[in-house]
């Protein structure tokens, strides 16, 4: 078995851990980042991608934000659509001029896996038989298989990116973990549509036949969702179904909502999910694997970051100053903007969407709800400053 050694190994090649490995380089700090997928896989799976303020900042200032600059769509506000009236929620305005990326996943997948291979830093992908060992250690050990030969690395910190179904939260012992979720009565049907986007932001709709949303990736290709029973069968849906329904939900007098190819379906479940502590011994979870989001407020691959900045800094804390202070924390202080984002999350799923036998109260609930956010500069605030991004800790 080939035996390697260094800092900190990382778990998943995902946003989290790609974007841990470029900030712990820039500080000095050694690291090795395994995938259990391809790097073909993980540059082409197309995910959503509404980057926050900070978000986007962090990358400009780290140096993997020039084609996002580039190639990007920054937004400085949204619709709410209802009632069939549509209402703006200005961001610049409410919060001082900051703004949102709409910027795939992928994409940003792309400059970090560029980043990394550029800077000669260590990055398997395709590893198998991933397991974790020695967590309450000083020395724990990631052992693997990659291309066909048996390895480990002995490190000083693991880096649990590697996702909701990964290896690395099963890891910790049972009962060290305290486990909230909510898993909600519907689910997102998703298109990729190969048509000019029909607005210039992204809208959200919330209309008595349930929610949608139009979102787009580039100047030529949609985004566009529509709540539906999670049960739901995609063979069951048309393009022309599609688009009608999404017609019907959109509907505002004078306005149009473009058709063209549907090049991708999916159906997406609605959940929230928070692991509690997101340490045990020198094991860190960050992002899915330790929480998970409804996709309404755009929080996923913003909060991975999040928590990626604050496990960044308390490992710079620690090998620059040998002060573990910040690693002691750094559960507390992750889970402390994790529940604002999920309450956020959970905020707008309630707002926007239809629930399963809601009554006519329940619908004029969600219409004065929503009045009052588009009405109230308080309401209007309070929305922006949490979809741009509240500040870093």
């Amino acid at each position: 078995m080939a035996k390697l050694r260094t800092q900190v190994g990382i778990v998943g090649a995902g946003p989290a851990g790609l974007t841990l490995a470029h900030l712990l380089r820039l500080m000095g700090i050694e690291s090795i980042v395994i995938e259990n997928r391809s790097r073909a896989y993980i540059e082409e799976r197309v995910r959503a991608g509404v980057l926050e303020q900070g978000v986007v900042d962090l990358y400009n200032e780290t140096g993997v934000g020039a084609r996002m600059m580039r190639e990007g769509l920054l937004h400085h506000g949204i619709e709410l659509r209802f009632d069939r009236k549509g209402r703006r929620i200005d961001f610049a305005d409410l919060t001082g001029g900051r703004g949102i990326m709409v910027y795939a996943q992928h994409e940003v997948i792309k400059d970090l896996v560029k980043a990394r291979l550029d800077s000669g830093q260590p990055l398997l992908f395709e590893v198998e038989n991933t397991a974790v060992r020695d967590i309450d250690g000083k020395r724990p050990r990631i052992s693997f298989r990659h291309q066909g030969a048996e390895q480990e690395i002995e490190c000083d910190f693991v880096a649990g990116a590697d996702g909701f179904h990964g290896i690395c939260r099963p890891a910790f012992p049972e009962g060290a973990l305290a486990v909230f979720e909510r898993n909600y009565p519907f689910a997102w049907l998703g298109i990729l549509a190969r048509v000019a986007p029909s607005t210039d932001e992204l809208i959200y709709s919330y209309h008595e036949r349930g929610f949608a949303l139009h979102s787009m990736r580039t100047p030529e290709i949609s985004r566009l969702y529509l709540q539906v029973p999670p049960s739901e069968d995609l063979d069951d849906w048309s393009a022309d179904r599609i688009w009608n329904e999404l017609k019907l939900r959109f509907e505002l007098e004078g306005w149009t909502l473009k058709d063209g190819p549907i090049i991708q379906k999916d159906l997406t479940r609605m959940r929230s999910f928070v692991a509690e502590p997101m340490r045990r011994g020198n094991l860190f979870l960050l992002g899915d694997a330790a929480h998970i989001v409804p996709p309404t407020g755009a929080k996923g691959l913003n909060l991975a970051v999040a928590d990626v900045r604050v496990f960044a800094r308390a490992l710079e804390a620690f090998y620059g100053k040998n002060d573990a202070d910040k690693l002691a924390r750094y559960s507390d202080t992750a889970l402390r903007r994790i529940w604002k984002a999920e309450r956020f999350s959970w905020w707008m799923t309630q707002m926007l969407h239809r629930f399963e036998g809601e009554d006519p109260f329940g619908h004029r609930m969600h219409l004065a709800e929503l009045d009052y956010v588009t009405s109230s500069r308080a309401g209007s605030t309070a929305l922006a400053e949490n979809y741009v991004g509240l500040p870093w800790e």
